[in-house]
């Protein structure tokens, strides 16, 4: 068993200021692995992701050079989108609104929603972001802590950055329908996303696959926190590790500011998303990522991350096998060729594919 050093039990805001996000997480110390021992932990199959991390390293000038070219490039249609998400939540909830974004994707989403929302709509708004794992769930913790807070059980609203394959969603869906069968704090599962690639969250601004800027970096972006953990031994919320030593490379509230300082000169996006095409969006994502597991002779659909978010993922957290790029010059992917140049992974070009970008992670040998 690694040895854990917990740090902090208590709600906490990361890098943020305490109005804009509380973590209901747990700050720990735990042995940092490199990432090519994760991925041979994660293929042998004897421990799961959510039991360890890897320490994660400051960006890159060029990265950096090009995160700041997205928020020049997609600043303002940021500003947008997140008014318009903002306008429909509104509408949805009222005035009284609590905002559960997913951490650690969702989390930057959640701020700028939590500005958009107190500038204009209700003062009555709080954000908590929560850990939500693959194969394991939601942190029933953290929903209990949020019940337990006073908050309205149908003011919760559900955020994170994109759906790519669904997955998340699904568990968010499971994790619900477990949590109300033996609560009486009755909670919707209802997702907001900017991106809905495959078709399956509530409220949403667009289904482009395109550089959200806070998809392209990590903690740096996200309250200097790690991802999500759940260890065995630790009662309690998740927990997370705090990459301080990047602090002097930390942007979260840069960023939070930079988008939020454009609502009063961008007009909410226009709503033409119809929700009435989710379906064939589900089925379409579903029918390309069946053939791109044949054509590549890939068995665990986990290997697979398709979008422009889940590809940075694997390109920063994973050892990537294989990058494909719908259009190798667009703006949206420069920081995908970088990353990959970086660590020499072959760029294939393939203009047919729903998604701007899909990403495979290496199977590594014993």
């Amino acid at each position: 068993m690694t040895p854990v050093k917990l740090k902090n039990s208590h709600v906490f805001s990361g890098s943020y200021a305490p109005q804009d996000c509380e973590f209901l997480l747990q700050e720990i110390d735990i042995k940092l692995i490199s990432v090519a021992e994760k991925e041979r932990l994660l293929q042998k199959g004897s421990i799961h992701y959510s039991k360890m991390i890897s320490n994660e390293e400051a960006p890159s000038k060029i990265y950096l050079d090009t995160f700041y070219n997205l928020i020049h490039i997609y600043g303002d249609r940021l500003a947008a989108e997140i008014k318009l998400l903002a306008i429909k939540i509104h509408s949805a909830k009222g005035a009284s609104i609590t905002v559960v974004s997913l951490a650690r994707a969702g989390t930057p989403v959640g701020v700028l929603l939590t500005r958009a929302l107190k500038a204009n709509h209700t003062s009555d708004v709080k954000h908590y972001s929560v850990s939500i794992i693959r194969d394991r769930g939601i942190d029933n913790a953290a929903l209990q802590y949020i019940a337990d807070s006073g908050r309205k059980a149908d003011s919760i609203i559900f955020v994170d950055g994109w759906t790519a394959k669904g997955i998340i969603n699904r568990e968010l869906k499971q994790a619900v329908a477990d949590w109300n069968s033996t609560s009486h704090y009755k909670i919707s599962d209802e997702l907001c996303v900017i991106s809905d690639l495959s078709g399956h969250a509530k409220y949403i601004a667009t289904t482009d696959d395109y550089a959200i800027p806070s998809g392209v970096l990590n903690s740096t972006v996200s309250g200097l926190l790690s991802r999500t953990l759940m260890l065995d031994d630790i009662a309690g919320f998740h927990q997370c590790v705090r990459y301080s030593h990047l602090a002097v490379y930390d942007l979260s509230n840069w960023f939070v500011d930079n988008i939020c300082d454009r609502f009063d000169k961008v007009p909410a996006a226009k709503d033409e998303v119809s929700l009435s095409d989710q379906s064939q969006r589900q089925t379409d994502v579903s029918s390309f990522i069946v053939k791109t597991m044949s054509d590549y002779n890939i068995q665990d659909v986990n290997k697979i991350k398709p979008g422009v978010a889940e590809s940075t993922r694997v390109m920063l957290r994973r050892v990537p096998r294989l990058l494909i790029l719908k259009d190798i010059s667009s703006p949206d992917v420069a920081h995908l060729k970088v990353l990959a140049n970086e660590k020499n992974i072959i760029i294939k070009e393939d203009p047919l594919m729903p998604f701007s970008a899909i990403a495979f992670s290496e199977t590594v040998k014993e």
